[in-house]
């Protein structure tokens, strides 16, 4: 297909001074989202992507049967409240999982629903993001997104009867809500109200903890705690010890290193006053359980793979160690029925380990499978942990472990449009350029055969802390049912192996996780199974900017992209709503010090007229508040400008639509099947896939 007539972007002669070094950004005007010429440019960019896909031939029959793939019985792990169990659930092609509710003594198939937020609009964009039950199970505080944004609305149900009361809090994010023992009222995070005008804009500091009382207005909220002199603290709260007490545990945006701080509600939120109880910030603390005045918190203090100790009486000085650190990572732990369930990282796959609250192994849990455990739920009085697990070829299974001894039961087992034991998965290693073992997993159809051909998509993303293993999407499954090989890599940079592996691949390092790729990119056109030009790369948020220096740095090594709401300039990141938080992972470009390593590899700056880059999809969403869609617009532009072959480079642009969390069904069934057709075109398969 000859090169395409990309639209003319707006430009501006935008120079800016980095520590003596001047650097142009003629796409400046594209950060406005709203401006008259960049809506334009939008729908100009979308009438070229449309046209380009529907070229495809096969884009009807991937679009149907990923409909098909979707369409499954989906549940989340269920927990208990009080007498009353609850659950997310999906029917299938529902756009919104949806909360239900039923007694503690009835089957769960006999509940009911409490909130369906496919029921509050009619385009399906409005999702249940955090659902918080008081103790008792009487009253459940539901936090509801619009459009993909990251700003919650709190509302208040009576669970018994599904009444809305008329609560409702506003500006709302990044924290959930925690109902003191009494159901009197709830703590939670909130930010300061932006303009009528600027609430996309909001630059996410000054986060204050407020309790609000059921039956009062918002602007009646208590202040709980706030730290003026600390606008990019972030809090998130939980009462524990039978309502006793209130954690807190304090964050500054996505740095791994955090602060536990405490307060007695024995008499009341009004006299609770918060202390710091672990205020060095000196490693990450993650508060499991507190019971009887015994604090349970994993962290990594002096254990880079993660430990878990204990305080007694709320005294740091009685801290002793319960679970010393291991050779695997340790992800999680939840306290359930007197013993302390682990959840390892084995090679970037799950391991479920019980222990005794003096340390000592209770069991090891069979898990079906390679794959992870996404979601885990119980309290330290009940019986059984529901944990739900997913492999690339299975969806998420809820499975009940009987703490006792560990035994396993399937909760509830769905009904699949294909038969996951058709699918194989191995993993191999990969040695990086500096020697470094890589884990990549390679899925793929039993009957496939390596013949050099292979089409191959490797996805992977590296970066804070994040683990990259097992996970079940509907387009994965769908490109290896026509004849794909699955490739996920766990680069440094993530959390697999502890905080060792992430601090590998950050700040100075962040070049390791390009390289890591690199390495996986050439182990896979030197197997059996593929060659470059059959392979495809993909990559999401801090993947996107994976992908976009990949591009840069080696467009040799593979046949086309897919960059996805990805961060792609590395020296204005920091100023658009929550990314200054980043600089934790990348450091700060305002930074003399700091400033060369972002410059180094900054998809949109490393950008080079006269390269034949290979054919790329970015996406994004208008409403992305999380990583400004200016930022794929910008890179898009740039890409478009430099390109010198012909191959595409296309920008899909979708409406009403933020980072990805709470896209609805049928948007997520259009935007995937668009983006495997575009790989199945740009890598010349086609119909040729079977």
């Amino acid at each position: 297909m000859p090169g395409l007539d990309y639209p003319a972007p707006p430009t501006a002669t935008q120079v800016d001074d980095f520590h003596g070094t001047a650097i142009a950004d003629p796409h400046r005007p594209l950060e406005d989202a709203n401006a008259p010429a960049t809506r334009a440019w939008i729908a100009a960019e979308n009438a070229i992507t449309e046209a380009w896909l529907a070229g495809v031939p096969a884009r009807p029959a991937i679009r149907s049967r990923l409909a098909e793939l979707w369409d499954h019985r989906r549940r989340g792990a269920p927990w208990r409240r009080g007498d009353r169990w609850f659950q997310m659930r999906n029917t299938g092609l529902q756009d919104q999982d949806v909360l239900w509710t039923w007694a503690a003594d009835a089957p769960s198939d006999e509940g009911r629903v409490l909130l369906d937020p496919n029921e509050l609009d009619g385009g399906g964009t409005t999702a249940l993001s955090v659902v918080d039950v008081s103790e008792s199970g009487e009253f459940a505080a539901c936090a509801t997104s619009e459009a993909g944004s990251d700003w919650h609305t709190w509302s208040v149900r009576r669970t018994t009867t599904g009444e809305v009361l008329a609560d409702r809090i506003e500006w709302s994010k990044f924290t959930s809500a925690t109902w003191t023992a009494d159901d009197a009222g709830f703590v939670y995070g909130r930010f300061p109200e932006p303009p009528a005008d600027a609430a996309y804009d909001a630059p996410n500091r000054d986060m204050e903890l407020r309790y609000h009382r059921l039956g009062t207005a918002q602007t009646d909220d208590s202040l709980v705690l706030a730290r003026p002199d600390e606008p990019e603290w972030g809090f998130e709260p939980e009462v524990t010890d039978g309502g006793r007490l209130l954690v807190v545990t304090i964050s500054r945006g996505t740095d791994q290193q955090t602060r536990i701080h405490v307060a007695d509600l024995t008499n009341g939120v009004a006299a609770a006053v918060v202390r710091p109880l672990l205020d060095a910030a000196d490693a990450s603390y993650e508060h499991i359980a507190t019971v009887d005045g015994t604090m349970y918190l994993l962290t990594d203090r002096d254990a880079p793979n993660g430990r878990v100790i204990a305080i007694d009486g709320l005294d740091a000085a009685t801290e002793r160690e319960v679970i010393a650190e291991a050779s695997d990572a340790l992800e999680r732990v939840r306290l359930v029925g007197g013993r302390l369930a682990a959840v390892y990282l084995h090679d970037a796959h799950a391991r479920l380990v019980l222990f005794d609250l003096d340390g000592r192994l209770a069991a090891e849990v069979a898990l079906p499978g390679i794959g992870v455990i996404v979601d885990v739920a119980g309290r330290p009085t009940d019986d059984e942990l529901f944990v739900t697990f997913v492999t690339f070829a299975s969806p998420s299974t809820v499975l009940a472990v009987r703490v006792s001894d560990g035994s396993v039961r399937e909760v509830g087992r769905s009904v699949l449009a294909w038969d996951p034991a058709a699918f194989v998965t191995e993993q191999v290693f990969v040695t990086s350029a500096d020697g470094t073992r890589v884990p990549l997993f390679l899925t793929r159809r039993r009957d496939l055969v390596p013949d050099g051909e292979v089409p191959t998509l490797l996805y992977a993303y590296g970066g804070f802390h994040i683990p990259i293993g097992p996970s079940f999407k509907p387009e994965w499954l769908a490109w290896m049912e026509r004849g794909g090989l699955l490739a996920v890599a766990s680069l440094r940079g993530g959390g697999e192996f502890g905080t060792a592996w992430h601090d590998a691949g950050r700040l100075a390092n962040k070049q390791r996780v390009f390289d890591d790729f690199a390495a996986c990119l050439r182990w896979l056109a030197a197997s059996t199974w593929t060659r470059p030009d059959r392979i495809g790369i993909s990559g999401r948020s801090n993947g996107g900017l994976l992908i976009g220096a990949t591009l840069n740095q080696h467009p040799e090594l593979f046949g086309a992209a897919i960059a996805e709401v990805g961060v792609m300039d590395m020296l204005r990141f920091h100023k658009f709503t929550i990314g200054w938080s980043w600089t934790s992972d990348y450091g700060d470009p305002d930074d003399p010090g700091q400033f060369p390593w972002l410059m180094a590899y900054s998809p949109l700056h490393n950008i080079r007229a006269g390269v034949r880059y290979p054919a790329t999809m970015v996406t994004t969403g208008d409403h992305d508040d999380r990583v400004v869609p200016g930022h794929s617009f910008k890179y898009a532009a740039a890409l478009q400008s430099a390109q010198a072959g012909d191959a595409p480079i296309l920008i899909r642009i979708d409406s009403d639509a933020g980072h990805g969390i709470g896209k609805p069904i049928h948007k997520l069934v259009d935007e995937r099947a668009d983006v495997l057709a575009f790989l199945e075109a740009a890598l010349g398969v086609g119909t040729s896939i079977v």
